[in-house]
C-alpha cells in the first residue's frame, strides 16, 4: 500500500491552499481557486474541508498545523439565501459531510493552531476548537448562519459555545446573535491572544516552533490527551445536533412553498 503523501493531497482542493515548512502545515481557506479571497462558505467548501482534514490527520509529516482564512476574513458570509431552506435529499450530504468535519479535525494527532484572520461568523468552531487560539485585531467571533437565519443551532456550535463561554453565556451567544469582538473573545477566553493582522501569522509560526521544540511524541499525545473529551462530547452530541438541524431546514422549504 502506497501511503498518501503531502502532495498527493496538498493541490487538489479548490477552496484550499496548503504549504509545509519543517513539519509546520499552513491551511488556508479561500475563495474558489483565488487564495487572496476569504472563502465565501456553501456545500464545496463545506465538503472539501472535511475531506483535506482526514488526510492532514493521516500525514504523520505534519508535527504542527496552522488553520487562517484569507484576505480579511477567517471565513466570509454563507453562500446561500436567507431563510436556511435545504431539501433532505441535500441535507444527508451535510450532514455527513458535518460529522466528518469536526470529528477529522479533532482526529490531528499533532497541536493546532487557529489564527483568526478576520471576522469569524461562519464556522468559527474550526478556529475556535484549535489548541491555541490567537485573533487579529480585526477579529470577530457570532454565529451567523444559525438561529439568526432560521436553523437549529446544531452542527457543533451547540457543544463548543456553551463548553467555552460557560452554559448560561454559550446559549445566550447563539440565541441572540451576538458578535464578540476581538477584545471580547480575549476577555472571555475565546482566544489567548490579539495581535495585529500583519503580525498574526508570523505569531502563528512562532508558537508552532515554540511547540516543536518539544519531543514528537509528548507533542502528539499531548495533543490526543486535551482533545478526547471533546471527542466524547461530539460522538455524543453531533450527529443529533445535525439532524435537529436538518429538520429546521426542510421546514423552511415547506415555509418557503406557502
Amino acid at each position: 500500500m502506497k501511503v498518501p503523501t503531502f502532495e498527493d493531497y496538498a493541490h487538489k482542493y479548490d477552496h484550499l491552499t496548503m504549504t509545509r515548512q519543517d513539519g509546520i502545515l499552513e491551511l488556508r481557506m479561500h475563495a474558489k481557486n483565488d487564495p487572496d479571497q476569504y472563502v465565501t462558505w456553501g456545500f464545496a467548501p463545506h465538503q472539501e474541508m472535511s475531506y483535506a482534514l482526514g488526510e492532514i490527520a493521516r500525514d504523520r509529516e505534519n508535527q504542527c498545523v496552522i488553520i487562517t482564512g484569507a484576505a480579511d476574513h477567517f471565513i466570509g458570509p454563507i453562500g446561500r439565501p436567507a431563510g436556511g431552506a435545504v431539501p433532505p435529499d441535500r441535507w444527508d450530504a451535510i450532514y455527513q459531510d458535518g460529522k466528518y468535519l469536526l470529528t477529522e479535525l479533532l482526529n490531528i494527532e499533532v497541536p493546532v493552531i487557529g489564527a483568526i484572520n478576520g471576522p469569524a461568523r461562519v464556522h468559527a468552531e474550526l478556529g475556535v476548537l484549535s489548541d491555541i487560539v490567537i485573533a487579529s485585531e480585526n477579529a470577530d467571533f457570532a454565529d451567523a448562519p444559525h438561529f439568526p437565519d432560521g436553523l437549529v443551532p446544531g452542527d457543533g456550535v451547540h457543544v463548543i459555545w456553551p463548553l467555552i463561554l460557560g452554559p448560561n453565556r454559550g446559549r445566550y451567544f447563539l440565541l441572540t446573535g451576538q458578535v464578540l469582538s476581538a477584545r471580547e473573545a480575549l476577555d472571555l477566553g475565546v482566544v489567548s491572544e490579539v495581535v495585529p493582522q500583519d503580525r498574526l501569522m508570523a505569531r502563528a509560526r512562532e508558537l508552532a516552533r515554540e511547540i516543536l521544540r518539544r519531543p514528537v511524541l509528548v507533542r502528539r499525545y499531548a495533543r490526543v490527551a486535551m482533545t478526547q473529551h471533546l471527542k466524547k462530547l461530539f460522538l455524543d452530541n453531533l450527529g443529533y445536533g445535525l439532524a435537529l438541524e436538518g429538520m429546521s431546514a426542510a421546514a423552511q422549504m415547506g415555509l418557503e412553498k406557502k
